[in-house]
């Protein structure tokens, strides 16, 4: 299959190897059992160690979510703790977030009017908010077809391979259903899943049950293994709160909060094989 990469000029060669989208989501509220709506957003590490990674690298990032304000960041993720209890890069990461230019964030109607065949490769952070929008939003879907059908660079990360649903043609019945309580009814609404048969990992049953039971105090309708599996993937997690990553075709997925550096260097990987297949000057530029 002939890969649809951007035109790059000498110009644009000098200052950037391509661009790569972030999907982020605005959710700030998950629904949970019993009708209760707990605080949601999207994890800071998850956000910002892979697209500090991605600049470093030489990319350009570009954010963009469904009404193109910023994610909110989830407090359960805005400490050192999460950046191994290094101080320093956890401010970093916070400035990175407050102040680049990146972060600042498009619609994502924006980017499908601009043409996403001019994205090198896609990256969803996680954060319990993509389950609310991300994986039921009709544009999130187009933007990954896209991505599948040329087989270029798509990660994932933690809840961030849910949103992979978005691209099958009726994922927001798959939701409903799900919420419902109706596998059948959900598996019935997943065929044609572009992903069906991808290897994948997502945050499992086990490490939900600490978020569930220490932050937000009740359990949300559907946990991500058994969601992905329903639609058709080969679901494979590695132990709680360890790094973990899976690669099979173009789509990139980590397990876990922990799984950020490891995804960061593995989407980097995968852009500049892409980028030296199109043009070996280009990625060694």
């Amino acid at each position: 299959m002939r890969l649809l990469l951007p035109q790059i000029t000498a110009t644009e060669d000098v200052m950037s190897k391509g661009k790569v989208v972030v999907l982020g989501s605005n959710a700030t509220r998950i629904e949970t059992r019993g009708g209760y709506w707990g605080a949601t957003g999207q994890y800071l590490n998850e956000t910002v160690v892979p697209a500090m990674a991605l600049v470093d690298a030489g990319y350009e990032v570009v954010m963009a979510t469904p009404d193109g304000t910023p994610p909110t960041i989830d407090k359960a993720s805005d400490a050192p703790a999460h950046f191994g209890g290094d101080v320093a890069a956890y401010r970093r990461a916070k400035d990175f977030y407050a102040d680049d230019p990146s972060m600042k964030g498009r619609t994502l109607a924006s980017i499908l009017e601009d043409g996403v065949a001019s994205y090198a490769g896609v990256f969803i952070p996680g954060g319990q908010a993509p389950i609310v929008d991300l994986m039921q939003d009709q544009q999130v879907g187009e933007i990954l077809r896209h991505f599948h059908t040329h087989q270029k660079p798509t990660a994932m990360l933690c809840h961030g391979p849910i949103s992979a649903v978005a691209a099958m043609p009726h994922a927001r019945e798959f939701r409903a259903a799900l919420i419902a309580g109706d596998p059948e009814k959900a598996k019935e609404w997943a065929r044609d899943w572009q992903y069906a048969g991808y290897r994948m990992t997502v945050f499992q049953k086990s490490e939900e049950k600490v978020i569930e039971d220490t932050i937000l105090h009740a359990k949300i309708y559907f946990d991500m293994p058994f969601a992905l599996g329903l639609a058709g993937a080969v679901v494979d997690t590695g132990p709680d709160f360890e790094p973990y990553v899976v690669e099979d075709r173009e789509l990139i997925t980590g397990q876990n909060p922990r799984s950020d550096h490891p995804i960061a260097r593995a989407l980097i990987a995968a852009l500049d094989r892409q980028l030296a297949e199109a043009d070996p000057q280009l990625a060694t530029a």
